[in-house]
């Protein structure tokens, strides 16, 4: 029995490989070439990226979010690059959830703060978060481009997606893993638009 359980430690690994080979297989990465453009797009034109996820999804907000704001990896110190996760402090989220609900605690923040040019990153592992959903509604409707983070078939949240990133797995972990390495490369290409155009400093104390 003990044998069989530390087996499960490399099946796991192989699992995540084998996951992340079909996303390359099936070419689903481009979605993030596309998406890249846009964000370093708004960015430069003084737009800001809002993140938001439930759970796992939402520390990979949190996550890319500090990346995006401080730094990716110690050999490119730049400048910030705007981005923040709609998951607030918990003042902000338990108020919310009192007086409007669960479904609103990414709409009500990103309705304060979404300005014409800005992008949404839009993080659910099943599609079908109903507080995503009306966050992607909420973009759909202000004109905000948003890129859906899905697993499996996409969910119901891949209709209100101006593009999406669908990691091919129905495994909650395995999907998250993709997720964040999907955050990791589109935020390389981003910020290497902005460094070759410009836009960007390096190499700052």
């Amino acid at each position: 029995m003990s044998e069989d359980i530390q087996k499960n430690i490399k099946k796991t690994f192989e699992e995540s490989i084998s996951v992340k080979k079909e996303v390359i297989e099936k070419k689903a990465y481009e979605a993030l070439i596309e998406a890249g453009d846009v964000i370093a797009d708004s960015i430069a034109k003084g737009g800001k990226l809002m993140i938001c996820g439930n759970g796992g999804s939402a520390a990979d907000a949190q996550h890319l979010a500090a990346e995006f704001l401080v730094r990716l990896t110690s050999e490119v110190n730049r400048e910030g690059i705007p981005a923040i996760s709609l998951a607030q402090d918990t003042s902000t989220l338990t108020a919310c959830l009192n007086d409007y609900g669960a479904d609103s605690i990414f709409k009500r923040v990103m309705s304060s703060m979404a300005q014409e040019g800005d992008v949404l990153l839009a993080i659910t592992t099943s599609g079908n978060s109903s507080n995503i959903i009306e966050a992607l509604k909420l973009a759909k409707l202000k004109g905000i481009y948003s890129l859906g983070f899905l697993g499996g078939d996409g969910g119901s949240a891949l209709e209100y997606c101006s593009n999406a990133f669908i990691v091919p797995s129905e495994i909650t972990a395995r999907i998250q893993e993709s997720h964040i390495t999907a955050g990791h490369a589109m935020l390389q290409y981003i910020e290497d638009k902005l460094l070759n155009s410009g836009w960007l400093t390096k190499d700052i104390k």
